[in-house]
């Protein structure tokens, strides 16, 4: 099993960064290459649509709103792995209570490909991801 992870810190309060991206259904909201969600099943699973018109269905496997984190699988997909788990996470930067860390992880296993070139893939999602979040926080 392959696993990557990408953090950011910001100069925001969690609690402000965490309205922004804990709604499972706000990807729109603030990741550009992400332009349409729609939830069904009381807003456990979302519908993803990327700009080139791909899908990406994922359920949400936990959702911590005091803990400002949540787990999601992926269903469906056109990225060559299979037994997707992420989370993504926001806390404290510890000593500076008014800055956040998001943290972006996942776990994986890659299907015709190595674990390095799929850690790559996510990795390279994920640091995209929080530098599309850093941006949207920032302007």
């Amino acid at each position: 099993m392959a696993t990557t992870t990408a953090s950011l810190d910001l100069p925001q309060d969690p609690d402000r960064v965490w309205q922004l991206i804990g709604g499972f259904g706000s990807l729109p909201d603030w990741l550009p290459y992400i332009p349409e969600s729609e939830l069904s099943e009381g807003g456990r699973v979302r519908r993803l649509t990327n700009q080139d018109g791909g899908v990406i269905i994922e359920r949400l496997q936990a959702f911590d709103h005091d803990a400002r984190s949540y787990s999601y699988a992926i269903e469906q997909a056109p990225f060559p792995v299979t037994g997707y788990l992420s989370t993504l996470r926001v806390h404290a930067v510890p000593g500076s209570p008014h800055a956040s860390r998001i943290e972006w992880s996942g776990t994986f296993t890659p299907v015709g490909g190595s674990d390095a070139e799929a850690e790559d893939l996510f990795h390279g999602i994920y640091t995209d991801g929080l530098a599309a979040l850093e941006k949207t926080v920032s302007a």
